[in-house]
């Protein structure tokens, strides 16, 4: 099964949230890798726009350097909304083994069962 990496609180200001983030989380990401976990998502808590692009990049980067391991990352807020969401997209990752470098913000407050129409 996929494994969930949590990324503990990080700073609101986006510069300083991937300084932290590459000084102190990283090494132990690699590490995770180098160690034989296939596919990893690393599990981030919901921040403003301003954070995308570093996020994506960082798990782009790991996805390209540790192939054939699949990276993704997901963004989640800690509540029972939150860890049930994150299971869910762990499931779907699970069973999607192509995707890997992805960046998915979550919903927590359940958006209700997918509707098929009746034929």
């Amino acid at each position: 099964m996929n494994e969930l990496l949590h990324l503990g609180p990080l700073s609101d200001d986006a510069l300083e949230a991937a300084a932290d983030f590459h000084a102190r989380l990283l090494p132990g990401i690699e590490a995770t890798l180098s160690g034989g976990a296939d596919p990893l998502t690393l599990v981030f808590l919901p921040a403003n726009h301003e954070h995308r692009a570093w996020r994506l990049a960082a798990v782009q980067g790991l996805a390209r350097r540790f192939a054939p391991s699949r990276v993704n990352a997901v963004e989640s807020d800690a509540g029972a909304g939150g860890r049930e969401a994150v299971a869910a997209a762990q499931r779907w990752l699970d069973g999607a083994g192509g995707v890997t470098g992805q960046l998915l913000p979550l919903n927590g407050k359940g958006a209700g069962g997918v509707l098929y129409p009746s034929e």
